[in-house]
């Protein structure tokens, strides 16, 4: 018989502050509600009024009076609304997690109001500069954690950096696998800017999960997720890997890797490419504007 793994740690996250943007839906909500239920106080970051509003009631009914979750409304796509997201977060006591979860998959390609292809620009640049930006209030809160929800599907990404916004022969999958190696380089990055300061930097693969992030995706899709649905696993399963980084003592020194199913695994070589790495958080500082 097999011994089940541990559940999450809420001496680890009891009374702490954790941001989670996608927090309206799928692993977002479900990673909200397990820590709220750990006893933290849970910021969710939503871009839709209504749904954001929806899923803070239904956090708000596993909390206790000492640990209300709050609400934030963000276009995550728009570099103005994320810098704004930022500095309303800066007034926070403290941030001890930081979990980069929105995310999406386009069927055509889309661009924001700054003129970004819309997956990279969520996907990718919105995690970079809402986390460079938040670094100043991670650091005083250390030990602090940066979760971010990379993808297995980076394997098939094929990144340029030299049109990192697919001007040239746009593929939704491929955008999004380009994001998701986005995630995993930045992560590498990010851990090893931050080494020493107590605040650690892990992403993650949460499996293939029964979302709605595919509703903006192709026909094709669409399609597959629905006949995928009942194979799919649930939010609260793929939430399980961003709660461990969150709350688990034995990964609090861990910093620069790639989990799946709460284990340390080894990305794709171009994951692990770290003059990539640097090149791509030299080219998102120019694109965002911010600098580390």
């Amino acid at each position: 018989m097999t011994t089940p793994e541990p559940g999450p740690d809420a001496s680890s996250v009891r009374g702490r502050i954790c941001v989670v943007t996608g927090g309206n839906s799928g692993i977002g909500k479900a990673a909200a509600h397990e820590l709220t239920g750990l006893g933290a106080t849970v910021v969710l970051v939503c871009r839709d009024p209504v749904r954001g509003r929806a899923a803070l009631e239904e956090v708000t009914a596993v909390a206790g009076p000492e640990n209300p979750p709050q609400l934030e409304i963000a276009d995550l796509s728009s570099i103005a609304e994320v810098r704004e997201l930022a500095t309303r977060l800066g007034t926070l006591d403290r941030i001890d997690v930081l979990i980069n979860n929105a995310g999406l998959i386009m069927g055509k390609r889309r661009t924001t109001a700054d003129g970004l292809e819309l997956t990279f620009a969520v996907n990718h640049l919105a995690p970079f500069l809402l986390t460079t930006l938040l670094v100043e209030r991670l650091t005083a809160s250390a030990p602090a954690r940066v979760v971010t929800v990379a993808s297995r599907a980076h394997r098939r990404a094929r990144l340029d950096l030299g049109d990192l916004q697919q001007t040239r022969g746009y593929r939704g999958r491929r955008a999004y696998a380009n994001s998701k190696l986005a995630n995993i380089l930045f992560t590498r990055e990010l851990a090893e800017r931050l080494a020493g300061s107590g605040v650690t930097a892990n992403c993650l693969h949460p499996g293939v999960v029964a979302t709605g992030y595919a509703r903006e995706g192709t026909m094709l899709d669409r399609l597959g997720f629905r006949l995928a649905r009942p194979f799919l696993l649930s939010p609260e399963r793929g939430a399980d890997t961003v709660v461990h980084l969150a709350t688990a003592p034995e990964v609090a020194e861990v910093s620069g890797a790639y989990f799946a199913d709460r284990r340390q695994i080894t990305p794709s070589a171009a994951a692990r490419d770290q003059t990539s790495a640097r090149r791509l958080w030299q080219i998102s500082e120019e694109l965002t504007g911010s600098s580390f």
